[in-house]
C-alpha cells in the first residue's frame, strides 16, 4: 500500500509537473517578416514542445506547421517558430501547440509576409510605430518609493493604432541591481517585462524589431567593459526575433532589415562603447564603417538609424554622441561628402521626444527622431541647448511615435505623429 500510495504521488507529480510546463508565460510575439517567412516567439513555463499552425487568412483550409521546437531552461524556456515556404503579400493566422495541445487565443492572431512590388507598381505605404524606456514595475526588486513604471494603457493605445510593425529604441527592459549581476537575473528581468498582460494584444499581431540601450544591456551608462555582457546579448537574442545579429564582422546585435521602399539598420551603441570623451567611440571602427557604407549602398527613400542615443542634439549631456565629437564627426561628414539622401535617426534613451534637424555644407538634411518614453518616467528637457531641435516639438510625457510613409514615385513622404496614452496627437512633422 505505502509504494503503490508514493507511485500515484509520484504519477500526480509529474502530471502536474507537465501541466505546467503547457503553460504560454510570455507572448506569443510576431518576429520579422520577410517575402516567403515569418517568425513567431513564444515562451513557456517550463520545457515543452512547441509548433505553431498557421494558414492564410482567407483560406484556412491550406493550414501548416512550423518545426517543433523544445523549449529549455538554458534559453529561458523561449522559442523561435519559423514559418517558411509563404506566399508574398499574404496575411496568416495562426496558433500555438504546446504538447500537442492547440493554445486557443481570445481573439484572432496573425502575421504578414512582404509583398513583391518592385517592377510592378509603386511602393507600398506603411505605417509604424517607435519607442523607448519601457519600465515594468516589480516592487520585491524596484528601488523603495513609486514605481518607476506607469500607465501601461498606453500600450493599448499602440496596438489600436494597427501598426504594420514596431521598432523598439532600447531599454526595451530595465535590468536592476539584483538581475545585472548574473545570468538568471537577466533572463528573470525579460520574463517578467514580458508578461505584462497590456502588451499582449500588441505582441501578437504586430511584427517587432528591437534595439537595446544600456539597461536592457547591463548597468545603467554601461559600455564595453560590462562583465556581463554576454548573458545580455543571450537574452537578447532569445526574447527577440531579429533576422539577423551581427553585420559587417561585428559582435553584438546590430542588423537591418527593408519594408517597401525604407531601409531600417538596427544599430549596437554599447558593444564597442568606450568610457565617454570626445576623442572616444560608441559604434566602434567596424561598425561605423559597415553603417556608412551601408547608407552610400541604400537606394530607399527614407534610411531609418536606429540607435539608443540621441545624434544629432549638439547638447553635450547624459549620453548624446555630442559626447563623442570625433566619432560623430565623421559619421555626420561622410553622410554629407556622399549626399546620402533620406537618413532619419530613430533614437530614444531621453525619456523626452523631439526631432532635430541638421543640414550638412552639402545641403544634405538629416532627421533625428527621439521616441521616449513608454512606460517609464517622463522627464523633459527644454532648457537643453539643442541647436538643432525643431521648435516646439519637444514631449514631456509618457508617447510613442507613429511614422506614416506614403506616396506615389518621388512624391513620397514620412509623417511623424507623438501620440500621448490615449493615443491623441501631441505633435506632427512631415518629412517629404
Amino acid at each position: 500500500m505505502k509504494y503503490t500510495c508514493l507511485w500515484l504521488m509520484t504519477m500526480l507529480f509529474f502530471h502536474v509537473d507537465a501541466q505546467m510546463a503547457t503553460n504560454l508565460t510570455g507572448g506569443p510575439m510576431v518576429g520579422y517578416a520577410a517575402t516567403r517567412e515569418s517568425v513567431v516567439w513564444v515562451q513557456t513555463s517550463g520545457k515543452a514542445d512547441v509548433k505553431m499552425k498557421y494558414w492564410p487568412k482567407d483560406f484556412p483550409s491550406k493550414a501548416n506547421e512550423t518545426s517543433k521546437v523544445e523549449t529549455k531552461a538554458s534559453h529561458g524556456f523561449t522559442a523561435h517558430l519559423t514559418a517558411t515556404d509563404l506566399e508574398p503579400g499574404t496575411t496568416y493566422l495562426y496558433e500555438i501547440i504546446i504538447n500537442n495541445k492547440e493554445i486557443k487565443a481570445r481573439n484572432e492572431q496573425q502575421f504578414k509576409t512582404l509583398p513583391i512590388w518592385k517592377w510592378r507598381t509603386d511602393a507600398p505605404d506603411f505605417k509604424f510605430i517607435a519607442g523607448s524606456c519601457f519600465y515594468i514595475n516589480e516592487e520585491k526588486y524596484d528601488r523603495p518609493g513609486k514605481g518607476y513604471g506607469g500607465e501601461y494603457d498606453i500600450l493599448g493605445a499602440m496596438y489600436k493604432d494597427k501598426p504594420d510593425f514596431m521598432v523598439w529604441l532600447g531599454d526595451n527592459t530595465y535590468l536592476r541591481e539584483a538581475d545585472w549581476d548574473s545570468r538568471s537575473g537577466v533572463y528573470h528581468r525579460y520574463t517578467h517585462t514580458r508578461q505584462v498582460g497590456e502588451l499582449t494584444p500588441l505582441l501578437a499581431n504586430t511584427h517587432h524589431y528591437a534595439i537595446w540601450d544600456d539597461h536592457d544591456y547591463g548597468p545603467n551608462d554601461s559600455d564595453r567593459t560590462y562583465y556581463g555582457k554576454q548573458w545580455t546579448l543571450d537574452a537578447f537574442k532569445d526574447f527577440w526575433a531579429n533576422p539577423t545579429y551581427g553585420a559587417g564582422d561585428t559582435e553584438g546585435i546590430t542588423g537591418a532589415f527593408s519594408w517597401s521602399d525604407a531601409d531600417f539598420f538596427l544599430m549596437d551603441n554599447r558593444w564597442y562603447r568606450s568610457p565617454q570623451s570626445p576623442s572616444g567611440q560608441i559604434m566602434g571602427e567596424k561598425q561605423l564603417q559597415w553603417l556608412i557604407d551601408a547608407l552610400r549602398s541604400s537606394s530607399a527613400r527614407f534610411k531609418f538609424v536606429c540607435i539608443g542615443g540621441q545624434i544629432l542634439s549638439t547638447f553635450a549631456g547624459f549620453e548624446n554622441y555630442a559626447n563623442y565629437a570625433v566619432e560623430r564627426r565623421k559619421l555626420l561628414d561622410a553622410i554629407d561628402q556622399y549626399k546620402v539622401e533620406g537618413v532619419v535617426f530613430l533614437t530614444g534613451d531621453r525619456h523626452h521626444s523631439e526631432i532635430s534637424k541638421w543640414t550638412g555644407p552639402s545641403g544634405i538634411e538629416v532627421y533625428d527622431l527621439t521616441a521616449s518614453p513608454i512606460t517609464s518616467s517622463a522627464s523633459p528637457h527644454p532648457e537643453e541647448p539643442n541647436e538643432n531641435r525643431v521648435s516646439g516639438s519637444m514631449i514631456g510625457e509618457r508617447n510613442y511615435a507613429m511614422i506614416e510613409v506614403t506616396g506615389k514615385g518621388k512624391k513620397r513622404s514620412a509623417r511623424i505623429s507623438l501620440r500621448n496614452k490615449m493615443g491623441v496627437e501631441l505633435y506632427s512633422y512631415e518629412l517629404k
